[in-house]
């Protein structure tokens, strides 16, 4: 009868390496999948003051018995979006509701008044294990501003309602229902001015890149040399041998 062999040192970091990768896997797939279960909002950035763009409201249903029958995205008040074009869904009808601004919106044809407030889809149902994609198309968006946050609300047919209102605070965790939020990055003309002298640091970078492959050449050449060198010496020792 064979007896029971001892674990060696390599089979135990072995072991210990496919457990400890199985946890990190667990782990990642985890937070993947509560991401996934959130509303959000893709692309999830567009540079300031950006004009004729689109953005799609991604709604997952997280409930294992009930469908998703209604679902409602607030515009920020505090950064007006003035217009939008609603994508058609089949089997949803979208009711865009505008609000009016206290102060006008300045542009080249004059001002606007008005800007997007809510829009609402109905009729449709979203079953377990289903997303449903809303897309909008925009005029224009704010020119100044970090992000936008558009909060909404999810309506189930069991008549649970997730309200995905949270913002994301600095330093902090995400919380358990955050907000879709669009981030705003800088326009073209903010980067080209935030930049600093893209020729220099190009200049500097092939400057050492030039002189790091001369350094390997002449490095290359002399193992090459002393190479040549440590043949010639065996083989005239050799032939010395041979007489």
């Amino acid at each position: 009868m064979s007896l029971p062999q001892t674990p060696t040192r390599g089979s135990l970091l072995l072991r210990r390496a496919v457990l400890t990768g199985g946890l990190a896997a667990a782990t990642v797939l985890a937070g993947a999948g509560a991401a996934f279960a959130h509303v959000t909002v893709h692309p999830d950035s567009y540079p300031r003051g950006s004009e004729d763009g689109t953005i799609t409201f991604r709604v997952p249903n997280e409930e294992d018995h009930a469908d998703t029958t209604k679902v409602d995205v607030y515009f920020p008040a505090g950064q007006p979006i003035p217009s939008v074009l609603v994508s058609p869904v089949p089997g949803w009808t979208a009711q865009v509701k505008s609000v009016d601004l206290k102060t006008p919106i300045k542009t080249d044809d004059g001002d606007i008044t008005t800007a997007v407030s809510e829009i609402v889809w109905t009729g449709g149902r979203i079953a377990p294990g289903q997303y449903q994609d809303f897309t909008v198309a925009f005029g224009q968006l704010p020119t100044s501003g970090k992000e936008l946050v558009f909060k909404a609300l999810q309506t189930y047919s069991d008549g649970d309602i997730v309200r995905w209102i949270d913002e994301q605070q600095p330093g902090q965790s995400e919380p358990e229902h955050p907000a879709p939020t669009l981030k705003l990055t800088p326009a073209s003309a903010d980067s080209d001015d935030d930049a600093s002298p893209a020729p220099a640091k190009q200049q500097r970078a092939a400057t050492a890149d030039d002189s790091t492959a001369r350094d390997l050449g002449i490095a290359g050449l002399a193992v090459g040399v002393l190479g040549l060198a440590a043949a010639a010496f065996a083989l005239v020792r050799a032939r010395r041998n041979a007489v």
